[in-house]
């Protein structure tokens, strides 16, 4: 296959990497990585150690030339996650910044420091399409995480099915602060502009002032999760230059969960710009987007299917959903040359995986008439079956969410002798002082859906239990 970086062959003087005060142009890239990819010739997979450093995206451009898999690292892992992964990917080195503390499970591993400048030219890219790329790793919400082998043209596919949908292309300035060892933030993040032959602006660590400061100062496009950009919303009030400089964005792209309907509305609001989302997973990459070029506003929705993508819906027993009616409810099963080629020394996790070739993602959701989807959550926590309906619990959490008293809202399934399942509401006021009653937000959630939609249980909290990446972990929610 063609190169995945066609602009670090030309090795120009244009920006690449920019991290705090330190950047790479597209030439020092070239020759940082082309010297790094020298040392690991041979290697059988090396780990990188992923913290949001010019290091780490160096790291991985490296081993993406040498054609040696990655398998990136969360520095936040705990031991026993950390030695499980360790010992079922078998990295014969550890790639980190120099004077970065790694801990005991890679304390076997030969360490290599990366050096962000070097003087050598990359090696020839591997040819092979299906050659592995990357190995990333699952969150284990259902056991020991595992492996996801990412090849190269399932990088390439997804990153070029991006340009098409948000009109990407070498002008663009990406500005995010997402971490470094996922998706989101690695492959869209860093890959997703050195593909294109633009730049990428990191900030480290998430501010609403330096999001201001880097959209201002040429950024054209930002990603982030729900989690940021409720934050964003929340500082606008008081900040007319954030609001300013998010005006002047070309792109606000948000992932990795759902964006609360009011905070997508406050940002419109207050900056005229409108926040698109996507949906992809780390088997996935991504599968659907709204596109950049939409003249309609798609809040709540992600889009449509990808080019190259195939998606379908389908019922408990696999009869695919042929409707588009926004209403019935399956699981969304995609196709394409996107698609991980399997997990990592699980060939049983990978057959369970696919239904023929359709990769099963567990996600439910249902498909408006003009063929976009409206994700209402994740099979095993979300698809609330209450009284002989399907319920997503997504719908539910945004009808909580429009209600004045509520900060955060999650919204889960509990047995009922009754209902079979009955509706869970837990929510996190805006007064805790003052909390509004619970027979209040259920009419509320009646009024603005239906009947048999509304909360029969409401429970308080102070905060909901999310991870990394912001998404709020269901399963830690217990009566």
């Amino acid at each position: 296959m063609s190169s995945l970086f066609p602009a670090l062959e030309a090795g120009s003087g244009r920006s690449a990497l920019r991290f705090g005060d330190r950047s790479l142009t597209y030439g020092e890239l070239r020759a940082a990585a082309g010297s790094l990819a020298a040392r690991l010739d041979g290697a059988e997979r090396v780990a990188v150690w992923a913290t949001p450093t010019l290091e780490t995206a160096v790291a991985v451009v490296a081993a993406l030339l040498a054609g040696v898999p990655a398998v990136p690292l969360n520095p936040k892992t705990g031991e026993r996650e950390l030695t499980h992964i360790i010992t079922d990917s078998r990295p014969a080195m550890v790639l980190a910044a120099p004077g970065d503390e790694l801990p005991e499970p890679l304390a076997e591993l030969t360490r290599v420091d990366v050096i962000p400048h070097g003087d050598a030219p990359p090696p020839p890219e591997p040819e092979d399409a299906e050659a592995p790329a990357l190995i990333v790793y699952t969150s284990g919400t259902t056991g020991p995480p595992k492996g996801a082998v990412l090849p190269r043209r399932a990088i390439a596919a997804t990153l070029d099915a991006l340009e098409d949908a948000w009109t990407w292309t070498s002008d663009d300035v990406l500005v995010h602060a997402l971490p470094l060892f996922h998706v989101h933030g690695l492959i869209l993040g860093v890959l997703g502009p050195l593909r294109r032959g633009g730049s990428v602006r990191h900030l480290g660590r998430f501010t609403t002032g330096g999001v201001a400061r880097e959209l201002a100062g040429g950024g054209t496009m930002l990603f982030g999760v729900p989690t940021m950009y409720h934050r964003l919303a929340e500082a606008l009030d008081g900040d007319p230059q954030l609001a300013k400089a998010l005006a002047g964005a070309r792109l606000l792209v948000s992932g990795s969960a759902a964006l609360p309907v009011h905070d997508h509305e406050r940002i419109a609001a207050l900056t005229g710009r409108r926040v698109i989302e996507r949906y992809g997973m780390t088997e996935t990459l991504m599968n659907t987007s709204v596109r950049a070029d939409d003249v309609e506003p798609r809040t709540g929705s992600v889009g449509v299917p990808l080019p190259g993508v195939d998606l379908r819906l389908v019922e408990e027993d696999g009869t695919e959903i042929t409707a588009y009616d926004g209403e019935t409810v399956g699981e969304i099963q995609v196709r394409g040359p996107h698609l991980f080629t399997g997990y990592l020394n699980r060939p049983d996790a990978t057959a369970a995986a696919f239904d023929g070739d359709w990769f099963r993602t567990g996600d439910v959701a249902v498909r408006d008439a003009d063929g976009s989807v409206r994700i209402v959550g994740r099979k095993a926590t979300d698809l609330i079956k209450s009284g002989g309906y399907k319920i997503g619990a997504g719908e539910i959490e945004n009808a909580l969410l429009d209600h004045p008293g509520v900060r955060e809202a999650a919204v889960t399934g509990e047995p009922d002798p009754d209902l079979g399942e009955r509706i869970v509401a837990w929510v996190v006021p805006s007064d805790p002082a003052g909390p509004p009653p619970a027979d209040e937000l259920a009419d509320h959630v009646a009024a603005q859906l239906a009947p048999h939609k509304r909360p029969r249980t409401v429970r308080y909290l102070d905060v909901l239990p999310r991870n990394d990446m912001g998404k709020i972990m269901k399963r830690a929610l217990h009566g």
